[in-house]
């Protein structure tokens, strides 16, 4: 497996599909790299150099004790990039992976980068605040913990049904669900509890140094990540975003609306 050590000494698996201007896709919580299989595939055959790689704890990268916290992720992602010596690259990254993404360009200055995407992310502040009031509660990241640490696959199974909308949407098929709860169950029990903690970082700070083009992307639906304090929030506070809105769409469009996601990416990179 192709592997890139982190600054830890942690293994991370790397996918690198294709030549051209490099893609950096970061993945959203409990998945991996596959589940960018889509994009990922149509991205390298319109000629991109497309590296997905496993986030610490998750998939077929190393499973440390520590470390989930978006300082040592962003210093993960700086890794790769490292590594495989990029340049003039697109950070995209979904979901929780929109956090790397935000970090990197404020703690590593976006150091290689030339545009960004934010699709379905948690930045720039997911969690309920007086001065966020439409955010998550902590209430419900903690009782999520709880349900992980009482029955993880059971807890997953659910998840899945509103991560894809499933009742508000008929296109995703049980497939997918399946395929998805076999991603999720890779990752260790500690990373899928921890990595909740990481999502109450606020990134409302890290948006100030995003001076590039940047897409956000966000369905209007998302039951996971509700999209006014992320996507129209983000899309608010970065001077050069574009949001396109999903109409309908749940958190797991990478999946529901797999080809209009992957026109919209290929549109903003060209």
């Amino acid at each position: 497996m192709p592997r890139i050590e982190a600054a830890d000494g942690t293994a991370l698996y790397v996918k690198d599909w294709g030549s051209g201007r490099p893609v950096v896709l970061i993945h959203g919580w409990p998945l991996n790299a596959d589940s960018w299989e889509h994009q990922a595939y149509h991205l390298a055959r319109a000629g991109h150099r497309v590296i997905a790689y496993d986030r610490r704890g998750f998939g077929r990268s190393e499973q440390p004790w520590t470390g989930y916290d978006y300082d040592t992720l962003s210093d993960d992602l700086a890794a790769v990039i490292d590594a495989l010596g990029l340049q003039d690259a697109a950070l995209v990254g979904f979901s929780m992976g929109g956090g790397e993404v935000a970090r990197y360009m404020s703690r590593h200055q976006g150091r290689g980068v030339r545009k960004a995407a934010l699709l379905g992310s948690i930045a720039p502040y997911l969690v309920q605040a007086p001065d966020n009031p439409d955010g998550a509660p902590k209430e419900m990241l903690q009782g999520m913990q709880e349900q992980i640490l009482k029955d993880r696959p059971e807890f997953l199974k659910g998840f899945f049904r509103n991560f894809y909308g499933q009742g508000l949407l008929s296109g995703t098929s049980e497939g997918v669900l399946h395929w998805s709860l076999h991603m999720a169950l890779l990752a260790s029990v500690k990373a899928t509890v921890n990595c909740i903690d990481a999502w109450q970082e606020d990134f409302r700070p890290d948006l100030a140094a995003f001076d590039l083009p940047t897409l956000v992307i966000h369905g209007t639906s998302d039951a996971i990540v509700p999209i006014d304090p992320t996507g129209r929030a983000a899309a608010r506070m970065i001077p050069q975003a574009r949001l396109i809105e999903y109409d309908g769409a749940p958190h797991g469009f990478l999946a529901t609306h797999a080809e209009r996601a992957t026109q919209d990416l290929l549109d903003f990179l060209a």
